[in-house]
């Protein structure tokens, strides 16, 4: 029975590292996900350890991958972890995300949003991913303890975001006892192509590059749009572009509270974009506060006038909320858009709409039709990210997530493949 648990070098030399408590600040495609599954499988194959001195059985003590959240755990690492370790397992659940292995042990993933869901138990070993978008004390507090019965051990991995807790944890590596750190970027992964990175420094703005793939830990105080980069632009959209349409849901008020005018109240934001290799054209973003039938509605009659190829709606309970009413509304108007689903994947807010927007705008490649939406996404550009709205900022932002398109002559996106699928996540 074999299973491939092969690492790049870089990877290589933290899982071979004795330390106790592991912190690893890297790029984005590094690896971190397969790092993170193998060191975990490894671990889980442990029959026993050792607690002053004595040899001590592990069977019944977990083994835990932490995200920020069960839906992003899921989403990163489960379909990873049943792969690597298809031969070695003898039952799953996939409803609680556990997998039991050949030696009796189980390995489950958690989200750390519930952290009341993080007590009682006594573990192996944590990875715990994107540290930096978790809150502090949902390690030292609750899960720290956790390790105690058999000194268990700890890997905290992830992008940096800013100088905040994963920062100082990661200083801090370097000066305790059973603590070490790493810094990787981008480049540091063999299998990934310098084309690739090169295509993203040059649509990226630089602060924002340089957290994402340089893992870097500076980051401006604020991440604000210059007003003037909101320019209209009177040409024809290209010929060769793609329509693409997506939602940032706000909570729905009923049919009498979506009448009042109350600007504390958050809208539904309906961006309607058509992308080419030329860039962005927005053509439209239609808000406002509706209750949800007025809100599916709304959706429809967009896409049967703008005919997008993918409609994305930001996951969370405005969607599930949303989906009964839209598909009676495909059904009644004879309309069946492709409904697709984008997350914050982990990211705080104003990180992830800098890193699809900023760049962008920086060099030029979004461009603005005329229209009424155009004096209050200025207004939300102008405050962003201290203002009490952003609803249309964010719509627009998930664009980002389904639109597909090539930005150079030379390179086409998702064309590329690892020497070693695998490694090379």
């Amino acid at each position: 029975m074999e299973i491939n648990l092969s690492l790049h070098p870089g990877q290589l030399g933290v899982f071979q590292a004795q330390a106790r408590f592991k912190v690893v600040a890297a790029g984005r495609r590094w690896g971190k996900t397969r790092f993170a599954a193998v060191e975990l499988l490894t671990k889980a194959l442990q029959d026993h350890c050792w607690v002053n001195r004595k040899k001590r059985s592990l069977r019944g003590v977990e083994a835990w991958y932490i995200a920020p959240t069960y839906d992003q755990a899921k989403d990163i690492v489960w379909g990873l972890l049943k792969d690597l370790a298809s031969d070695l397992i003898t039952k799953t659940w996939e409803n609680d995300g556990k997998l039991q292995l050949a030696n009796g042990r189980i390995i489950q993933i958690k989200g750390s949003d519930r952290p009341d869901r993080l007590r009682g138990v006594g573990l192996s070993h944590i990875v715990l991913d994107e540290y930096a978008s978790m809150k502090p004390q949902t390690w030292e507090t609750i899960l720290r303890p956790t390790l105690a019965d058999v000194s268990g051990s700890a890997t905290f991995i992830g992008t940096p975001l800013g100088k905040n807790h994963f920062y100082d944890l990661y200083r801090g590596a370097f000066q305790k006892k059973g603590w070490a750190a790493w810094h990787f970027q981008s480049t540091d992964n063999p299998y990934l192509p310098a084309e690739e990175i090169q295509a993203a420094k040059e649509t990226m703005p630089r602060e924002v590059f340089l957290q994402e793939f340089e893992a870097s830990f500076e980051q401006s105080n604020q991440l604000i749009f210059p007003f003037e980069l909101i320019e209209c632009d009177e040409r024809d959209i290209p010929p060769d572009s793609v329509t693409y349409m997506a939602i940032d849901p706000a909570g729905f008020a009923t049919e009498g509270q979506a009448r009042l005018q109350n600007t504390r109240l958050d809208e539904t934001a309906i961006a309607i974009v058509s992308v080419s290799r030329e860039g962005w054209w927005v053509r439209d973003i239609i808000s406002g506060r509706w209750d949800v039938r007025e809100t599916s509605i709304r959706i429809i009659r967009a896409a049967q006038q703008y005919h997008p190829v993918a409609v994305g709606i930001e996951k969370g309970m405005a969607r599930n909320a949303m989906l009964p009413y839209l598909t009676d509304q495909m059904r009644r108007l004879n309309s069946y858009p492709n409904l697709v689903e984008v997350t914050h994947g982990g990211k705080n807010k104003a990180s992830r709409i800098a890193w699809a927007l900023q760049g962008r705008l920086e060099h030029g490649r979004i461009q603005f039709a005329r229209g009424e939406y155009l004096p209050k996404l200025k207004e939300q550009v102008w405050d962003f990210p201290f203002g009490r709205h952003d609803d249309l900022v964010d719509a627009l932002s998930y664009i980002d997530q389904i639109a597909t398109i090539a930005y150079r002559d030379d390179w086409i996106e998702d064309s590329w493949e690892p020497l070693d699928q695998a490694v090379g996540l």
